[in-house]
């Protein structure tokens, strides 16, 4: 592809909003862009030919098969138009010279969403809501409780956890925090030390082989009883069965998860007619004291928007430093 010639980019598993956000967007930079719906995959790589950058979505899962697909019709850049990476096998893209990043988006769509639950779950509006369902309008029989009363530890403190914790500091809680680096303005603590200490915990660090059951069976027994889980992060983050053991038996008061384990293959899909979920999900979908939502934190007007100009942008940036590469050579 000569200078002269426009970028040619494609954008896999778009649904109808990202790809007019993409035909837009795109129009807008003079690129050239390819938008489908279909997940990149060995037999779909063919789409890219001609694309030396594709943007993928953080439900698209990047095997070392798939990225071999895609570097030999040419793919020289992944954009995931997400925050984590764990959707890809990036040390194997690296050593093929396909370099990938993640973008960046607004943090306050996965901040609101997390306040949400907390709110839902201290005021047990799962259970609540049930029973109205059911035409029961007595009151519950455990009262809610108020924020401004509880201890509220936030796990990693990037742009969402320190988005929450601004949102946080409104209701008047006190507020921990742990991350490897300090960047809050906040009480920072061991992990331990925060599980046993908070009444809500909440989760906003990345899933790498590190942080992979960060939350596992010996330290959501350290967690207060009757303490409250908020994930928004990944539903790896979480060891699942040591996480239903501790609902089931009553030692936590809930569990607000917008990402679980296994939600592959089941979240945005139409599973009324089945086949069901895996028996993990299944379970938590059971007890009255666990809300669920199918991993839309960061499903707003404004995050989708973000990621979608950023993914171009992230695209356009790596031809640019590649045209440099090539006439400095």
């Amino acid at each position: 592809m000569s200078p002269s010639e426009p970028p040619r980019i494609t954008a896999y598993g778009c649904g109808p909003d990202e790809a007019a956000l993409f035909r837009r967007a795109a129009a807008e930079s003079g690129v050239a862009v390819t938008v489908t719906h279909t997940a990149p995959s060995e037999a779909t790589a063919a789409l890219a030919a001609g694309s030396r950058c594709v943007s993928v979505g953080h439900q698209a899962r990047l095997t070392a098969a798939v990225l071999r697909a895609l570097r030999q019709a040419g793919v020289e850049y992944v954009s995931t138009r997400s925050v984590g990476r764990d959707h890809i096998d990036v040390a194997y893209a690296e050593r093929i010279g396909i370099a990938v990043e993640n973008v960046s988006y607004s943090p306050d769509s996965v901040a609101d969403h997390t306040l949400m639950l907390m709110l839902m779950s201290v005021r047990n509006a799962q259970s609540t809501v049930r029973r109205v369902d059911d035409h029961d309008y007595r009151l519950p029989e455990a009262r809610g409780r108020e924020l401004r009363d509880l201890t509220v530890g936030i796990v990693g403190t990037g742009r969402i956890g320190a988005a929450v914790a601004d949102r946080l500091r409104g209701f008047g809680c006190r507020l921990l925090a742990h991350d490897r680096r300090p960047r809050i303005a906040a009480e920072h603590v061991p992990l331990d030390e925060l599980l046993r200490l908070s009444d809500i915990v909440t989760l906003h660090t990345p899933l790498t082989a590190e942080t992979r059951h960060l939350l596992d069976r010996r330290r959501i027994a350290l967690m207060k009883p009757g303490a409250y889980l908020v994930n928004t992060g990944r539903g790896p983050l979480v060891d699942t069965d040591a996480l239903i053991a501790a609902l089931e038996s009553g030692r936590l008061g809930g569990a607000a998860l917008d990402v679980v384990e296994g939600e592959e293959g089941v979240f945005y899909a139409d599973r009324r007619a089945g086949p069901a979920a895996g028996e993990p999900l299944l379970r938590l979908q059971k007890l009255p004291n666990v809300l669920i939502t199918p991993h839309t934190a960061y499903y707003t007007d404004r995050a989708l928007r973000d990621m979608v100009e950023n993914s171009l942008a992230n695209c356009l940036h790596h031809r640019s430093d590649h045209e440099s590469r090539t006439r400095a050579t």
